[in-house]
């Protein structure tokens, strides 16, 4: 008994050890622009002042971390620019869940309707452009 209990004691340990071993995954980076509408931009700023609960949690619920959305002007013209880490295993697959969220879909009612996307997202429908990483400094 007491030989049993101590080869279980040393297989808990070492599996605690080895998981606290374990690098973590680095999360993906995505980040995105697109236009703000000037006769939007102060409703769309108190939108993500207050943002709704629901929301805040199906973004979490779909592995997103770090996720903040910042406003610039260039040349009169206003601009958002997104940046999200993701932790999960199918960024694409979580995105759709989030698409599918009635919530989500009712926040983006809201939403949508102040940003001006830019021609290359126009053209396929979307409203945020894709930017591409050209430098990281972990």
């Amino acid at each position: 008994m007491k030989l049993h209990l101590m080869k279980l004691c040393f297989a808990l340990l070492s599996a605690a050890f080895l998981a606290g071993c374990a690098t973590p995954k680095p999360p993906q980076r995505y980040a995105w622009v697109t236009g703000l509408k000037p006769d939007k931009a102060a409703h769309y700023e108190n939108l993500h002042a207050h943002p709704w609960p629901s929301v805040n949690q199906t973004i979490t619920q779909c592995h997103i971390h770090n996720f903040s959305i910042h406003e610039c002007e260039i040349n009169g013209r206003l601009y958002l620019f997104a940046y999200l880490e993701y932790t999960g295993t199918n960024f694409e697959a979580d995105m759709k869940r989030m698409a599918d969220d009635p919530e989500t879909q009712r926040w983006w009612k809201e939403t949508d309707p102040c940003q001006s996307p830019l021609p290359d997202a126009a053209a396929k429908g979307k409203i945020w452009t894709d930017t591409k990483e050209v430098y990281f400094l972990p």
